[in-house]
């Protein structure tokens, strides 16, 4: 399997698509083509790693991590992914739980694959670099990738968040590590701190000595291994229930919302995909116009979501050939604050579910869906964080004290510490150099 960029074709090997993050040219990695199941090959594969390799296997023949697959997967993806039942009426319909991970958001599952790939890669080095691992984050994906690469040799971790736009116990997950971790606080938004990776990136010349890789959604490497969850889920159900899933997914950089699509274009029983999006409306805005416009982001209570630029659009735009073919397949539906407030009280108090901000918006698309449409198939709603991971939000919302979970305790307890700076290239440059 060879990667392509979706610029100008330029093909790599999987090591260096997963090691450059971002093609030479701009563009972003695919692969060269999408693989296509059977989903009878699957049909006996409850386990989710035996299913997880088996399917990602299929994107790393001929390659390093070809015989170190097993290994990966067993190290990155050790804990549960639950698909929790909410029928009711005669209406199917469940939640994915994908916070299960040791830093409660879904994140975990593509970091600690790209962390534990990329380890197996150097292993195969003669004289391995350092490498530094440059990532960007709304909330979830720097205290994910933090905790995946922590106190691994060979790596260096710099994350750049949107000072004061993340939630407390967020910034406590991205600060908490020290050792070759080094939290970098921007005085802007996420759109500058995916601006200075990007611009890092284009210009790593002035990174003397550094090996700059992303460890963004835009890396192959993290993209993939999040496929994986829709794959599995909705072959159990239709191995139980003989029934396709439509799945809606809370929306920001639109890495997760592609992966849910490789899943479905390899052949597996996956009906519609629906993003839900905050008041952040560039792809709804975009399905409704036919006009992509990317804008500043707008702080929103789903704070991770919020992004005005969605980098993985491009791969959108590459896997069709004109935008009306992209903007019939998709569906997309924002969610004011108002909205996602509303929606999180009453999911407690008429149903017993405590969700996050992100969780609440893809439970309103849901709601907002006509009966006849939701009697029509079985829909699964994605929930992203665990919502003690936004106390300072959900808790006044439920008027309740949310009970931590324990691995998310044992990091609160931990000190933290981080720089901040100006979103501008010569200061992140002095900050990486002193890694």
């Amino acid at each position: 399997m060879k990667f392509i960029s979706t610029k100008n074709k330029i093909e790599v090997e999987a090591e260096e698509a997963i090691f450059s993050g971002t093609a030479p040219d701009g563009g972003l990695f695919m692969p060269s083509i999408i693989p296509k199941v059977e989903p009878n090959d699957f049909k006996d594969t409850e386990d989710f790693q035996l299913f997880s390799n088996k399917m990602l296997s299929l994107f790393f023949k001929e390659t390093i991590l070809e015989s170190k697959l097993d290994a990966v997967v067993s190290e990155a993806l050790n804990f549960p992914v639950i698909q929790r039942d909410l029928s009711g009426d005669q209406i199917p319909i469940s939640m994915l739980e994908l916070f299960h991970g040791p830093t409660a958001a879904f994140k975990d599952f593509g970091a600690r694959f790209l962390a534990s790939s990329m380890n197996a890669i150097m292993e195969q080095q003669a004289n391995p670099e350092i490498v530094t691992i440059l990532v960007a984050t709304s909330g979830d994906t720097g205290g994910a990738v933090a905790s995946a690469f922590h106190q691994r040799r060979g790596f260096n971790v710099v994350v750049l968040f949107p000072k004061g736009r993340v939630s407390p116990r967020q910034q406590h997950q991205l600060t908490c590590w020290g050792n070759n971790v080094v939290s970098v606080a921007i005085n802007g938004e996420f759109d500058d701190c995916q601006r200075l990776v990007k611009e890092a990136f284009s210009q790593q010349e002035k990174f003397k000595n550094q090996t700059l890789c992303s460890a963004n959604s835009i890396n192959i490497g993290r993209l993939l291994p999040q496929a994986t969850y829709y794959a599995w889920s909705s072959q159990q159900y239709f191995s139980k229930y003989g029934m396709h899933t439509s799945f809606i997914i809370p929306t920001g950089n639109l890495g997760n919302a592609f992966a849910c699509f490789v899943a479905k274009e390899m052949g597996f029983p996956i009906e519609k995909i629906v993003f839900a999006t905050n008041a952040n409306r560039t792809i709804p805005d975009f399905l409704e116009t036919g006009s992509w416009q990317p804008r500043p982001t707008e702080p929103t209570l789903a704070s991770a979501m919020d992004v005005g630029n969605p980098s993985n659009m491009e791969r959108f735009f590459y896997s069709f050939n004109n935008h009306q073919s992209l903007i019939n397949i998709l569906r997309a539906v924002s969610v004011t604050d108002e909205q996602i407030a509303e929606q999180i009280r009453r999911e407690f108090k008429d149903n017993q579910i405590l969700c996050c901000p992100h969780t609440a918006t893809a439970l309103y698309a849901y709601r907002m869906l006509s009966e006849e449409e939701k009697r029509r198939g079985h829909w699964c709603v994605v929930s992203t964080a665990h919502p003690a991971k936004f106390e300072n939000i959900v808790e006044p919302i439920i008027g309740e004290e949310i009970t931590v979970p324990e691995k998310l305790a044992e990091l609160l307890e931990l000190d933290s510490s981080f720089v901040s700076i100006d979103p501008e290239l010569s200061q992140l440059i002095k900050v990486i150099a002193a890694a």
